[in-house]
């Protein structure tokens, strides 16, 4: 596929922090004389083409005041999955919940994302395993973060 000079300059745009401001694609049209439709039709068509498969905030979340973060996988029967799935996620201190296929270990298939201000993870554990009624599962917990970039192709 061969970009145009406008497409560089939209995915240079995209390789960076986004603006915090309401409408940030608008600000390509000051930057870069490239309208907000063009920008937002030209993403659409590359999500449609499966070129771009998301565009989603990421958190630096000692930044934002989380202390400590955590996979949780779990052993869940796959007919469970959708239900314990939807539950484990209602957590509020779950950022992410999402099956695996295959299988971790050939049994993890529900992975859980925990980002913790402060309180014991092994009472959440206890109460999240008790809510769902798994108890096979694995804490794999950060004990350090390690730096966060983007790719930069342009």
């Amino acid at each position: 596929m061969e970009l145009t000079d406008r497409e560089k300059k939209i995915i240079r745009f995209l390789q960076h922090d986004l603006p915090l401001v309401s409408r940030p694609f608008a600000t390509l049209e000051k930057t870069d004389n490239i309208p907000e439709s063009e920008v937002l039709k030209t993403l659409t068509r590359w999500q449609r083409e499966g070129i771009v498969r998301k565009i989603a905030a990421l958190i630096r979340h000692r930044e934002a005041g989380f202390t400590r973060n955590a996979m949780i996988i779990w052993a869940v029967p796959d007919e469970r999955c959708p239900d314990v799935g939807n539950r484990l996620a209602a957590f509020p201190e779950v950022t992410h919940c999402y099956q695996r296929s295959p299988s971790f270990e050939g049994k993890y298939n529900l992975f859980t994302m925990i980002h913790l201000k402060d309180g014991p993870l092994d009472k959440l554990l206890e109460t999240m395993s008790t809510a769902v009624s798994i108890s096979d599962y694995v804490v794999l917990e950060s004990v350090a973060e390690l730096k966060k970039t983007s790719m930069e192709y342009f």
